[in-house]
């Protein structure tokens, strides 16, 4: 930029491009905002207010399960809460869901 410096102004298309492109798997967030040439934090802001996505985490409905696995499974239970883990679950999956109930 020559002269005075000015704020870039960012169509709205641009802005969901960008906020799509650091949605995708294994997309980093840092180096797409450096290809665009800003910073990582502009990016969330636009998506904050694209989405309303004031605390970063998605809405989640916890329903009874309709129709119990069939399969071998491990069954845990913990009060009210029973958690059903099938057989064929990968080790790291099981190993995140149960240290979430410690909390």
């Amino acid at each position: 930029m020559s002269g005075v410096e000015r704020r870039r102004v960012w169509s709205d298309d641009q802005k969901r491009a960008l906020v799509m492109a650091v949605s995708q798997p294994g997309a980093n967030v840092a180096e797409i905002a450096r290809e665009a040439d800003l910073r990582p934090g502009q990016i969330y802001r636009w998506r904050r207010q694209m989405f309303g996505d004031a605390n970063g985490f998605a809405a989640v409905a916890v329903k009874p399960d309709p129709a119990p696995p069939t399969g071998p499974a491990v069954v845990v239970e913990l009060g009210s809460i029973t958690v059903r883990i099938a057989a064929d679950t990968p080790p790291d999956l099981a190993a995140a869901v149960l240290r979430s109930l410690r909390r």
